[in-house]
């Protein structure tokens, strides 16, 4: 609003997650349409999402993280000084000065300012090579000093230190993760589940120290080179990474005379007001009430909307507490725990199932009476979204039968409608089952409540206790089904997904992110329209997993690379080409059911060096990744089989390359038979051709698999230009009518009229549609370019090929493959007894 000499001034000091919690819940509250806002960010960026700061590393940028709307602070209007903190407080004046020199006088003030790293103070701890992870300016260093360094060190094993261990080692370091207490995560899980932790880690490859403490990091002209440990122990080491807890920055309030903690922390009452009633403390730099600093996100919020209340003078709830519930994954490890997870209520009882080899460990605490207390759940965190909204209840079935796995003793199944209204489902934002169910789809949820929108926890829960929509739309994004967003994609000449989602998503949807139903859906529409490179711009995040590589990953993380064979038939110089790329790679090979050779075991980096090898020699992508054309078999037909009676091998041929690289809502496979003894087993494909003496018969709807179903016969006795234009048209109206991820003949089966209706739209051109299927069929081989053959010629698309983007020339050490029958199968080592494993 605008600033008039009557316009009461709030000042904002911080602005991470808690802060813009802070703003928002003012904005909700109207307190922005009559008060001036200003807030001083330390960083030069606004609030992000710091519970997903090592998703950095997985691929997520900066902005992606950013907690901010874009034009969140313009519409509000908030003054924002990024980079620019707060150095000094006059509470006198009631002034704060920011380091810019800006001098803000405020009717209210509320300090926001977090925590800081603890840096044990060992020598050595300030030489280059030693961070700290808090910031993704952090991050941003860590992730440049990596790339000359081969070892990496985290002291501290709880939840930053593992998270940290977890990006060194993405980064492609040995790393080593040194935890002062007898287990990682001392605070959250106890002896058994820190024991099922460590196995799980190590199994990893990362190294841990517990027990032990860092005496002092060992520098070499002034940069690391290793850590000596209190147990006499030496680690050899580039890099420290320093995640030993954090403590509340409470400097400023130190400054200007607030009252704090003798442990540290500004001290505030039960509506976060401190020693000042002009001045409130949230978050982390906050002592609360209870006399605790709570470290977690879900406290901050619930300080946040706190205060808020308390400033727009509104009633609400006084913050006296809250839940330390935690569910994350670390590592790839679920671990969870909630309630009293220690069991230091007095008489309680301890449930406990552990499976070493599993690497699962569950606990619940309860008391005498059978009242669930607390748990701790690693490896297997599946039914925390249950267990934590019934802490302090007395669960419907034994708490035995809620630890066993299924299919052991007496497995149960609780749904979350056994939770009552007021369990608190979204532990970060405090939103009850009540609250949820009030709304009609996850979007609306997350957009009303903010459920969900946190660490992301309870989403299955939200999902389960949601209706189910009563209308055709494809996922909570879209009211319309995949054929309508076909025909509005093709008619509005869309190119992105956001100008789909934004202009014809559900209201609470646009502007989002979308979902994993829809995007890969939508993605494959737009291929199939537009003829894009699939991994260019913003069509890169929206593809399926083998997309994302061109390649098939395989159950150890490496990927297959299969080179398109069309009709099955190939040259001598060519198969020579396959047997030197499979022996110079080391990869196993194996002849398909769809006539080609798959090579499998190949690391990511190496995806662009064969395939360089195979498309020099000719040959292209087999789309084996895509929901596309995989493949036409074909017999040898009347040129060498003394029954054939047509040209099977050049038919297939000539269909492979005219449909190849087709994107369709589900990967599409054909054959052609010389004669009625069918031995490319045409019939069981979702277009199949059988020669005939006066030409070719044409099937559709068929398929293989679990549910098999014999095709149906469309057409007899065609022409190779009748055939041709016929399948042209099957297969585009398949395209712009069939649902996400349906077969060829599920589409038939469901299709109004089936058969009958099929071959009146393309056969008879009932509806005037056969002229534009054949002409959408034109532009697809118009425009179609092989996707490796691309690849290859840009350098900027390649740099997506490494299995660490930090470190793009280290090989993922996790890759590993043993001899079998004189070639390589993974190696995959399970668990067995404690102390052996087996493959």
């Amino acid at each position: 609003m605008p600033n008039t000499p009557n316009t009461p001034t709030i000042v904002l000091v911080g602005h991470g997650m808690v802060g813009q919690r802070f703003l928002e819940s003012l904005a909700d509250r109207g307190v922005t349409e009559r008060a001036r806002i200003v807030v001083f960010c330390e960083e030069p960026r606004p609030a992000y999402d710091r519970v997903r700061l090592t998703s950095y590393f997985d691929g997520r940028t900066p902005d992606d993280l950013s907690m901010v709307e874009g034009d969140f602070m313009a519409r509000h209007g908030i003054e924002l000084h990024l980079d620019d903190p707060a150095e000094a407080i006059d509470r006198e004046a009631r002034t704060v000065t920011s380091r810019a020199g800006r001098v803000i006088a405020y009717d209210t003030l509320v300090l926001a300012t977090g925590s800081y790293p603890f840096v044990p103070p060992v020598p050595g701890k300030d030489a280059t090579g030693c961070f700290v992870y808090r910031t993704i300016e952090d991050l941003l260093a860590i992730e440049e000093y990596a790339k000359t360094a081969t070892t990496g060190a985290v002291v501290g094993g709880g939840l930053l230190g593992l998270e940290a261990a977890g990006a060194l080692k993405g980064l492609g370091l040995e790393t080593h993760i040194v935890e002062f207490a007898p287990r990682l995560m001392p605070v959250q899980v106890d002896e058994g589940g820190g024991a099922a932790l460590l196995r799980t880690i190590e199994n990893m490859g990362l190294i841990v120290h517990t027990g032990t403490g860092t005496q002092e990091v060992i520098t070499e002209n002034g940069a690391v080179t290793g850590m000596a440990l209190s147990d006499g122990s030496t680690v050899a080491t580039d890099l420290v990474v320093f995640s030993a807890g954090v403590r509340p920055r409470d400097q400023l309030a130190r400054d200007c005379g607030l009252a704090v903690g003798e442990r540290g922390g500004i001290a505030v009452d039960e509506r976060c007001r401190t020693s000042d009633p002009a001045v409130y403390a949230i978050g982390e730099c906050a002592l609360a009430a209870d006399g605790r600093v709570y470290g977690l996100v879900a406290p901050g919020y619930d300080m946040a909307l706190t205060a808020a209340a308390a400033i727009a003078d509104e009633e609400a709830d006084g913050f006296t507490g809250a839940d330390t519930s935690t569910k994350l994954k670390l590592l790839g490890v679920d671990v969870a725990s909630f309630g009293d997870a220690h069991g230091t209520t007095e008489n309680c009882l301890d449930v406990v199932y552990s499976d070493s080899r599993s690497g699962i460990y569950k606990k619940l605490v309860v008391d005498p009476d059978g009242v669930l207390l607390g748990g701790v759940l690693v490896g297997d965190a599946e039914t925390y979204g249950m267990l934590r909204p019934m802490t302090g209840t007395k669960p419907p079935v034994s708490p035995e039968q809620l630890v066993l796995p299924a299919g052991a003793g007496a497995p149960v199944s609780l749904g979350p409608s056994s939770l009552p209204d007021d369990a608190i489902i979204c532990s970060c934002h405090n939103v009850t089952k009540g609250a949820i169910c009030a709304c009609s789809s996850l979007p609306e949820v997350k957009k009303c409540t903010k459920a969900g929108t946190g660490c992301g926890s309870c989403v299955k829960v939200i999902e389960q206790l949601l209706p189910k929509a009563a209308d055709s739309g494809m996922c909570d994004c879209f009211s319309y089904s995949r054929s309508e967003l076909y025909e509005i994609v093709r008619t509005m000449r869309f190119t992105s997904y956001g100008q789909l989602l934004d202009s014809h998503g559900r209201e609470e949807a646009r502007g989002g992110e979308g979902c994993e139903v829809c995007k890969p859906a939508v993605a494959s529409i737009l291929a199939s329209l537009t003829n894009e490179y699939i991994l260019d711009g913003e069509r890169a995040a929206l593809q399926d997993t083998n997309d994302h590589f061109l390649a098939n990953m395989q159950r150890n993380g490496s990927y297959s690379i299969v080179p398109r064979i069309p009709g099955g038939e190939i040259t001598p110089d060519k198969l020579i080409v396959i047997g030197e790329v499979a022996r110079d790679f080391g990869l196993y090979t194996k002849i398909t059911g769809g006539q080609r050779i798959d090579l499998f075991g190949a690391r990511v980096d190496q995806l662009p060096v064969i395939w360089a090898r195979l498309v020099d020699a000719g040959f292209e992508s087999g789309h084996a990744y895509g929901k596309s054309l995989r493949t036409v078999k074909s017999c040898v037909g009347r040129t060498w089989c003394r029954y054939g009676v047509q040209d099977s091998v050049k038919m297939a041929i000539d269909l492979e390359l005219r449909y190849r690289g087709l994107r369709a809502p589900h990967k599409l496979k054909s054959a052609v038979s010389g004669c009625a003894r069918e031995c490319a087993e045409a019939q069981s494909k979702d277009f199949g051709v059988i020669a005939t003496a006066n030409g070719w018969n044409l099937y559709v709807g068929g398929n293989g698999g679990a549910t098999p179903r014999h095709a149906d016969l469309l057409a007899q006795d065609l022409s190779d230009a009748e055939l041709i234009r016929l399948i042209d048209r099957f297969l585009m109206f398949y395209i712009r009518t069939a649902d996400r991820l349906e077969r060829t003949a599920t589409w038939l089966e469901r299709l109004e009229g089936g058969l009958d209706h099929l071959r009146d739209v393309i056969v008879h051109d009932r509806l005037g549609l056969c002229d534009e299927l054949e002409a959408l069929m034109a532009a697809h081989v118009a425009g179609y370019r092989d996707e490796w053959a691309e690849t290859l010629e840009d350098p900027e698309r390649l740099r997506r090929f490494v299995s660490f983007v930090n470190a793009p020339d280290a090989p993922d050490p996790s890759v590993k493959f043993v001899p079998e029958r004189g070639q390589i199968k993974p190696d995959l080592t399970v668990l067995t007894l404690e102390g052996t494993s087996a493959r």
